[in-house]
């Protein structure tokens, strides 16, 4: 109990080098490219859910927000994968990095507003000043809306760190706690471990609900500027 509370979330070294790369390279081992004329069943289930998301995503984007598709996917496989791997004992999740979540959202956020400002000049400038604002309220919504507009990777950022990181913080509570009561009331820490199964499964669903909707605002913001 005296494990420092945030210590599984401290960057991993291994001979006093980061091993961070290797750990956000390996999820890409879990998804094969299939080279077979009839597939298994694993890569049968990935191609249909990765069609099903794809049409659900990509319905209301015209044929230029078409061809963000693979980017789009593999950007859900990314924090899918990894949330998912992260809930494994003794592992690491590197979306619980502010840094690293803000190392995709800007890249994808900035793609976006440029791809609005080459295609859709006048309407992307339009959504700076809203018809039928009163002229003294022009400056100031002016500023409003561009700061909204540089909120926009900060916001997509913080949700996805702070969702993550709070679930593994409760799950580390719980098992903590869990452990401590074995040793006092034996009816309360298995009450304890049911609500810690529990938060588990919902963090997985947290997981991959989290990456749907990362990629969602992305694909919405990308929307909004083709």
């Amino acid at each position: 109990m005296n494990e420092n509370l945030f210590a599984s979330f401290t960057t991993p070294t291994m001979m006093g080098l980061p091993i961070v790369i290797l750990i956000v390279m390996f999820p890409s081992v879990l998804f094969p490219s299939p080279n077979r004329l009839i597939n298994n069943r694993l890569i049968s289930l990935q191609q249909w859910l990765l069609q099903l998301t794809s049409k659900q995503m990509l319905t209301i984007h015209n044929n230029k927000g078409q061809t963000w598709a693979l980017m789009l996917m593999s950007l859900i496989l990314f924090i899918g994968s990894t949330n998912l791997l992260g809930l494994l004992p003794h592992s690491f999740t590197p979306t619980t990095q502010l840094s690293m979540n803000l190392g995709m959202a800007i890249p994808l956020w900035a793609g976006t507003v440029v791809t609005g400002f080459r295609y859709k000049t006048k309407a992307s400038l339009a959504h700076f000043l809203p018809q039928g604002t009163p002229l003294p309220l022009i400056p100031m919504l002016v500023i409003i809306e561009t700061i909204s507009l540089f909120i926009q990777p900060m916001a997509l950022a913080v949700r996805l760190t702070a969702n993550i990181t709070a679930g593994h913080l409760l799950i580390h509570l719980i098992g903590g706690a869990t452990l401590a009561l074995m040793n006092i009331s034996t009816s309360v820490a298995f009450i304890t471990f049911i609500i810690l199964v529990l938060l588990t499964i919902l963090e997985f669903a947290v997981a991959l609900i989290q990456a749907y909707v990362f990629t969602l605002l992305v694909s919405l913001y990308l929307h909004d500027n083709t």
